[in-house]
Order: structure tokens, then C-alpha cells, then sequence
């Protein structure tokens, strides 16, 4: 485990606009958006300050997108869990995944959850992955598993411990590439005083340089958490 470490999170946007620019198919801006993928997590590995690394893959809206593309981003997800599931264990990274499992393909749910279980017991670094994920979703899921308890009873702490993940820290930042500037219901609770930083570049274009320049800004910050 990590000493202080912060949970850093990642909304990789820009990769359609990416290919588009580059006169490609939109999932060919998702093929080159997994090694950018790669590269984060390795770089948040290696860095004594990142413990919990986010990444939002697909959303509870991305099912409105072209059945091609979905299909696609669905095939480069499970090839790069594949490729990569003999080094999460080898470099002791646990493996989480945030959201719906009833709409996924049943060999990416599969595939989940297998290395979900295998992985569980490591704790040099965590990989956290939202997929068919969306934070009043998971709200909404959370409340639904609360509707047995007695009027009265709710509070923040019951709601928390049936999110999906209720071990994980709340985010401390969440970097969100291609320059827009919204929080687009990404882990509305978890992200309750966490720190923004939105870059104009597309995240294929994004580099570990920048990762390391947001972690700078963010440890110039001063955190109030709502206090003075």
C-alpha cells in the first residue's frame, strides 16, 4: 500500500473527435485510446501518490451510439483485459468494476468477473473501471437495495454501502480531457469534493507528461472540504 495516497480519476473524452480528425472510423480513436489507457495506469503504478486510478470507459448513455462502434469498443475492452490480466497479477494490481452488468455482453461481464475474484487480494495499486456506468444509476441502484429499511433510518453512511464499490476512498481528482467542461454524471457521490482539472486536449493525444503536471496542480491546491 501507498502512503497518503489520492484516488485519481480519468473521463478519457475526445477519442470520435480524434478519428474524426484524423479522417478514421471512431473506434480507431478508441484503439489508440487503450494504450493511452496503458500508459496512465502504469504511470499511476509507478508514482507513490496515486493508490485508486478511475477510468470511465463507457457510460449509461453510450448505448445510443452506433451499434458498429459499440460492438467495437466492446472488443477492444475485452482485448485489453486479456492482454493485460497476467500483469495485474504480476505487479499485484486489484481489478474493480463500477456499473450495470445486465446490458454488458456476457463475455465482458464474464471476464469481469474473473478477474474481479483473481485480483481481489492485491493491494499495490487499484484499477477501477466504470463501465456501463452512470452516477444517478448507481444512486438510483444503491436506493433500491435500501427500500426494506424503516422510514427514518437513511443516512449517507447506509446509502455508501451499497454503491457499487463501497471500499474505495471518495476521488480527490478527476482529470477530463478534449476541453469540455461539465461533470457529465460521472460518480456524482464519490465526486462530492473533489478537484477538476479539464484539459483542451483529446485523450489520445493525452501523455504521462500530462498526468504529472495535473498531479502538480493538484497538490497546489488547498482543500477546505467545505470548512474555512
Amino acid at each position: 500500500m501507498k502512503s497518503n495516497p489520492i484516488h485519481l480519476a480519468i473521463i478519457p473524452d475526445g477519442n470520435r473527435r480524434w478519428a474524426k480528425k484524423q479522417l478514421l472510423n471512431p473506434w480507431q480513436g478508441h484503439q489508440v485510446a487503450i494504450e493511452k489507457f496503458r500508459t496512465s495506469l502504469e504511470w499511476c503504478y509507478n508514482d507513490p501518490r496515486v493508490d485508486v486510478l478511475t477510468i470511465w470507459c463507457f457510460s449509461t448513455e453510450n448505448w445510443k451510439r452506433e451499434q458498429k462502434e459499440v460492438e467495437m469498443l466492446m472488443d477492444i475492452f475485452v482485448k485489453y483485459m486479456q492482454a493485460e490480466r497476467k500483469k495485474f497479477q504480476e505487479k499485484n494490481i486489484r481489478f474493480l468494476h463500477s456499473g450495470r452488468r445486465d446490458r454488458l455482453p456476457k463475455e465482458v461481464v464474464h471476464l469481469i468477473e474473473e478477474i474481479c475474484e483473481e485480483t481481489k487480494k492485491n493491494n499495490a495499486c487499484t484499477l477501477h473501471v466504470a463501465m456501463d456506468y452512470g452516477g444517478q444509476d448507481e444512486i438510483i441502484r444503491a436506493f433500491n437495495k435500501t427500500r426494506n429499511y424503516e422510514p427514518g433510518t437513511m443516512n449517507q453512511e447506509l446509502v455508501r454501502q451499497h454503491l457499487d464499490n463501497p471500499e474505495l476512498p471518495d476521488i480527490d481528482l478527476i482529470i477530463r480531457t478534449s476541453g469540455e467542461h461539465r461533470t457529465s454524471n460521472f460518480f456524482l457521490w464519490q465526486s462530492t469534493y473533489a478537484e477538476w482539472i479539464f484539459l483542451p486536449k483529446l485523450f489520445p493525444e493525452f501523455s504521462a507528461e500530462d498526468l504529472a503536471e495535473c498531479l502538480e496542480e493538484f497538490n497546489k491546491r488547498t482543500r477546505r472540504f467545505g470548512g474555512g
